[in-house]
C-alpha cells in the first residue's frame, strides 16, 4: 500500500504546492519554479489565489506572522484552497535542515514551498491543515488579545509610577492607569456578553472547577478550541505541559516541557496555583507528588497537566466538575 499518495491532475502530473512568505506590506509566493510578489491586501489575495488555482496548487504553507497572515489564510480557505499555517520556528528549522542558511523573503518562500511538498505527501497530512476559524471564537480571541495588551500597559505604567517623583509626572501616570482600568473593565463586560451569547455552555462547565476563573475561561475558550476534542496526551502536548523525551542511545535525559501555546500555558499555571489552595483534588495530587520526592516545579507542572486533562474530559463528556471522578494519581507524573 502506498503510504504517500500523490495528488495528480488529469494529465497524470503531480500537482504543485506553494509556500507564501508574509510581511506587513507584501506576500512572496513560490510554487514549482514560479515566484510572485503581491500586496498583502484584499486585491493581492485575490490576484494570488487566482494564479494558485490556475496552477492547480494542492497545498499552500504559510508561516504565522503575528496576524499579518490571517487575511490571506481566510481568503484561501474561502476559495477552497488547502492551507497549513505553521510555527515560524518550525519553518526556520526546516530551512536550516535543507542547508538554507540565508534568510530573505524569496528564500523563505522557496523553503516554505519545499516544506509544503513534504506535508502534502505526509500520511497524516490532515493534522497540518489549518481549519477555518469560527467567527465567534475569532472575535473572542481578538478581545482576549486586546485585554492582555491593556493589562501589560497598565502594569508598565504602575512600574513607572515608583520611579518618578515629579507631581505632574505622577499625576499623568495615575490618569493613564485609571484610563486603562476603564478600558479593561469595558473589555471584560464585552467578553462576558460575548460568552453569554455564544459560549455559555462551555463557560458553565469550566466555571464549575475551583481554581478556574474568568481569565482562564476566556483564554481556554478563545485560544484553545481543541479543548474537549483531543485525547489527554494530545491536549497536553498542544498546550506544552507534556514532558518530552531527551534520549539518545544509552543516554536517558531528563524530561522537560517545551513548545506549545504559551498564552494558554500561562493561564493554566495561574489556575493551578489557585487550585492548590482551593481545589482538594489538585492539592492532594501535589502533596502526593512531593511525598514521593518530586521537585516543586515538576509537581506543579504535573498538576497543570492533570487540571488541563480534567477540563478536556469535562468538555468532551459535557459534564460539570465531579471530584469523585478525579482521584490523585502519580503514575503519569
Amino acid at each position: 500500500m502506498n503510504m504517500h499518495p500523490q495528488v495528480r491532475v488529469s494529465n497524470g502530473e503531480q500537482r504543485p504546492n506553494a509556500g507564501v512568505d508574509v510581511s506587513k506590506q507584501h506576500l512572496d509566493a513560490c510554487w514549482g519554479e514560479h515566484e510572485e510578489r503581491v500586496g498583502n491586501d484584499a486585491g493581492g489575495w485575490s490576484e494570488l489565489i487566482a494564479k494558485l488555482q490556475a496552477a492547480q496548487v494542492d497545498l499552500v504553507v504559510v508561516e504565522a506572522s503575528g496576524g499579518y497572515e490571517r487575511g490571506l489564510v481566510c481568503a484561501l480557505q474561502e476559495a477552497g484552497v488547502c492551507v497549513a499555517r505553521i510555527n515560524p520556528r518550525q519553518a526556520r528549522d526546516f530551512a536550516k535542515s535543507m542547508g538554507a542558511l540565508a534568510k530573505t523573503d524569496r528564500v523563505d518562500a522557496r523553503c516554505l514551498r519545499d516544506l509544503a511538498d513534504v506535508l502534502a505527501r505526509h500520511p497524516q497530512r490532515h493534522k497540518y491543515i489549518t481549519e477555518p476559524a469560527e467567527p465567534r471564537r475569532q472575535e473572542l480571541h481578538e478581545l482576549m488579545v486586546r485585554r492582555r495588551q491593556l493589562v501589560d500597559m497598565r502594569t508598565a505604567e504602575t512600574h513607572r509610577l515608583a520611579q518618578v517623583s515629579h507631581k505632574l509626572a505622577k499625576r499623568s501616570l495615575v490618569k493613564v492607569a485609571r484610563m486603562l482600568d476603564q478600558q479593561i473593565e469595558e473589555i471584560d463586560r464585552e467578553v462576558q456578553r460575548h460568552i453569554d451569547d455564544h459560549f455559555d455552555g462551555q463557560r458553565e462547565l469550566l466555571d464549575s472547577v475551583k481554581g478556574v476563573g474568568p481569565v482562564t475561561i476566556l483564554t481556554l475558550t478563545a485560544a484553545l478550541p481543541e479543548l474537549g476534542r483531543l485525547d489527554r496526551r494530545a491536549i497536553a502536548k498542544l498546550v506544552g505541559t507534556a514532558p518530552l523525551s531527551r534520549d539518545s542511545g544509552a543516554k536517558r535525559g531528563n524530561r522537560h516541557i517545551w513548545g506549545g501555546r504559551a498564552t494558554v500555558r500561562a493561564v493554566m499555571y495561574m489556575a493551578t496555583l489557585a487550585a492548590l489552595r482551593c481545589n482538594p483534588v489538585i492539592r492532594e495530587h501535589y502533596r502526593r507528588l512531593r511525598e514521593v520526592g518530586k521537585p516543586k516545579k515538576v509537581a506543579l507542572v504535573a498538576c497543570m497537566r492533570k487540571l488541563l486533562v480534567i477540563l478536556n474530559a469535562m468538555l468532551r463528556d459535557g459534564t460539570t466538575w465531579n471530584p469523585a471522578k478525579h482521584p490523585a494519581v502519580i503514575a503519569h507524573a
